[in-house]
C-alpha cells in the first residue's frame, strides 16, 4: 500500500515534556514521583515560593489543533469492529485506525483486510496475530539450551522431548579424556 500523507500537517510543538512530579518526591523514598496538588496553606509550592517545583498550570498546554496528533501528522481512531472502521472510509487523509485491545485475533485479521481495502491505515496491523505456539516453542528451545545442562532430570529431559526440543546434552569428561 502506498504511503498516505495527511491532509494537512502543521508543526507540532509541544510546549513542555517535563514531567511535573510531587512536592519533597526528590528528597525522600517514600514520596512517589506523581504530582498530586499540594492543599495546605503554608505550603511553599502552593504560595509559590521562588525556587519551589513548578505546579502544572493551563498555560503548559499544547496547541488544541495539534494536541494527540501523531508525529506523521494523524490522529488515533478507536475501532472496535468493521462497523467503525468504515467511517473512517472519508478520513484516511487525517486519521488512523488504532485496533482496541479487547478485540479477537479473528476480528483482529478481518478488521486489517478491510482497511487495506478501504485504504485506510492500521497502527498496529500485526499486533495479536503471530501464533502462540510457535513462539513458545522457540522461547522452550532457547531456554533449554541456556539452562545449565549437568543439573537436568530425566524428568526434564522428558518434558522437553515432549515440547519438540532435542536436548543438547554435552558428552561427560570421562569420555573426552579417552
Amino acid at each position: 500500500m502506498a504511503a498516505l500523507r495527511p491532509h494537512m500537517k502543521p508543526k507540532i510543538i509541544k510546549k513542555s515534556t517535563k514531567k511535573f512530579i510531587g512536592h519533597q518526591s526528590d528528597q525522600y523514598v517514600k514520596i512517589k514521583l506523581n504530582w498530586w496538588k499540594p492543599r495546605g496553606i503554608n505550603n511553599r509550592v502552593q504560595r509559590i515560593f521562588k525556587g519551589q517545583i513548578l505546579m502544572p498550570k493551563f498555560g503548559y498546554e499544547n496547541n488544541k489543533k495539534t494536541k494527540h496528533m501523531l508525529p506523521r501528522g494523524f490522529w488515533n481512531f478507536l475501532v472496535h469492529n468493521i462497523k467503525e472502521l468504515e467511517v473512517l472510509l472519508m478520513c484516511n487523509k487525517s486519521y488512523y485506525a488504532e485496533i482496541t485491545y479487547n478485540v479477537s485475533s479473528n476480528n483482529c485479521k478481518a478488521i486489517v483486510e478491510r482497511a487495506a481495502k478501504l485504504a485506510i491505515r492500521v497502527t498496529s496491523p500485526n499486533a495479536r496475530l503471530s501464533s502462540e505456539e510457535n513462539e513458545w516453542t522457540v522461547h522452550t528451545h532457547i531456554f533449554f539450551v541456556c539452562l545449565n545442562k549437568s543439573t537436568k532430570t530425566a524428568k526434564q529431559k522428558m518434558m522437553y522431548q515432549a515440547w519438540g526440543c532435542t536436548p543438547i546434552i554435552p558428552a561427560p569428561l570421562e569420555a573426552k579424556a579417552k
